[in-house]
Order: C-alpha cells, then sequence, then structure tokens
C-alpha cells in the first residue's frame, strides 16, 4: 500500500507539471461489483464513491448556475460515469444519436485514455435524455472520427428523464444520466491505457445548454479562456486509477 502510494504520487507530480496550475485531480474507485446502469445515483455500489463538482463556468457568469456533480468508477473491463443534475429551464429536443445533444441540457465528459492527449481525446456529450453524442478526434475538428452505431450501441445507458423534453421545463427539476463505456469500443479508435491501480488518464467534464432559455457552459477543471470552448485538452484534469 505505501509503495503503491509513492507511485500514485511520482505519477501525479510529473503528471502534473506539464498542464496549467488550476487544473483539477480525481481519484476513480475501482469497484468489485459492476454497477447496474439504472440512473439511481443513490444505489450502494455509488455511496463510497467520491463525488466531484462543476464550479467553473466559460464566458460571462450566468443566471441559472445548475448544480452539476459527477463520479466516476472502473473494474476491468469498463468505465462507469453518473451525473446528477439539480437544474431548471431543462429541455432535450435530440433524439438520435450524434445529433447536435449540446443544444440540449447535457452533461459532457472529455477524455484522453492515457496520461497525456497526444493521441487525441474522446468527447461523449449526452441530453438529459440520454441521447449522445461520441467523437474521437486530436484537436477540435482533426482528425475527428464518429463513433460507430456499432459501437455506441455497445454503451449501456440510462437515464431518468423522458427521451424528449419539450417544451422546456421551466421549474427546478432534478436529473441523472449514468452509463458505462467499454474498454475494447475505445481501443478501435486510440491506444487505451487499461486501467490498474496508478494508471493515469486525463479528462474533463462539463455542463451546457446551448439552446435553452438560460444557457450556461460550465466546467469541472477550468478552462481560462473568454469563450465557451470545451474542446481545449490542455485543460483537462487528470484522472488517477486508484484500487
Amino acid at each position: 500500500m505505501l509503495v503503491w502510494n509513492i507511485l500514485i504520487l511520482i505519477n501525479l507530480f510529473f503528471d502534473m507539471s506539464t498542464v496549467p496550475p488550476s487544473s483539477e485531480s480525481y481519484m476513480v474507485t475501482k469497484v468489485t461489483e459492476a454497477p447496474v446502469v439504472d440512473a439511481d445515483w443513490d444505489k450502494k455500489v455509488w455511496q463510497d464513491v467520491t463525488a466531484i463538482e462543476l464550479t467553473y463556468h466559460m464566458g460571462d457568469k450566468p443566471e441559472h448556475f445548475p448544480k452539476v456533480l459527477a463520479k466516476m468508477a472502473y473494474d476491468d473491463k469498463a468505465i462507469y460515469v453518473i451525473f446528477k443534475v439539480h437544474d431548471q429551464y431543462v429541455r432535450a429536443t435530440r433524439t438520435k444519436n450524434q445529433d447536435a445533444v449540446y443544444k440540449d441540457s447535457c452533461v459532457e465528459f472529455f477524455f484522453s485514455p492515457s496520461a497525456n492527449s497526444d493521441q487525441g481525446y474522446f468527447n461523449l456529450e449526452m441530453n438529459c435524455g440520454g441521447t449522445m453524442l461520441l467523437h474521437h478526434q486530436l484537436a477540435r475538428g482533426k482528425n475527428s472520427r464518429d463513433v460507430t452505431k456499432d459501437d455506441i450501441d455497445e454503451i449501456q445507458v440510462a437515464h431518468s428523464m423522458p427521451k424528449e423534453v419539450f417544451p422546456e421545463i421551466k421549474e427546478p427539476v432534478e436529473w441523472t444520466v449514468e452509463y458505462r463505456i467499454p474498454f475494447e469500443i475505445l481501443e478501435n479508435y486510440h491506444e487505451v491505457d487499461i486501467p490498474t491501480p496508478g494508471t493515469v488518464w486525463k479528462g474533463n467534464f462539463y455542463k451546457c445548454a446551448d439552446d435553452s432559455s438560460h444557457p450556461h457552459w460550465l466546467t469541472w477543471s477550468l478552462i481560462d479562456l473568454p469563450r465557451p470552448d470545451f474542446h481545449q485538452p490542455s485543460y483537462f484534469g487528470t484522472l488517477v486509477f486508484g484500487e
């Protein structure tokens, strides 16, 4: 245990020396029992997993600043992600995967399955109705590839809201989305550092709602730019896989 902790600190030191000083870090919990993907934030398997909160914003501070929490875990075959959003002015009009879901009430996980983003990154964007957009690219618009329908079908998804939410829900509402991403589909697009204790990936978590009546662009790891742009891998935080 002591040796493993020292290795974690060494990894973090060398990794964090190459990223902005404001970059966040998160310890990804290993689970012995795979979560049932059902969008239940309160189920037992998630109770001992630390949550992060999206506290930064891009552009002017929005009038509506939803509280957004996320958790991440892994096992030998997949990663698991769940979001809980205390929201308002909620909508979901895109119901086909690879549609522009970021214009709806949307949570996003951008990540590089390695210690840096030289090989590119995935952007997984999902609206509150569980519809996703998933690409891999080297940089914004550079060598961008849609993840295929067959691969997307291997991602288990659950969501608490209906598939379509329109007209916009103007009252306060809480919603969750949860998904399981198998490592084997990521390997079709990127050389993956399959996680073991001490493995480091890079990533960031986001919330947006471009076409809502109260648009906003929130981040977990700070992106210090004047205009909203989530495609900034140099600002990714550090994801350290634990025991």
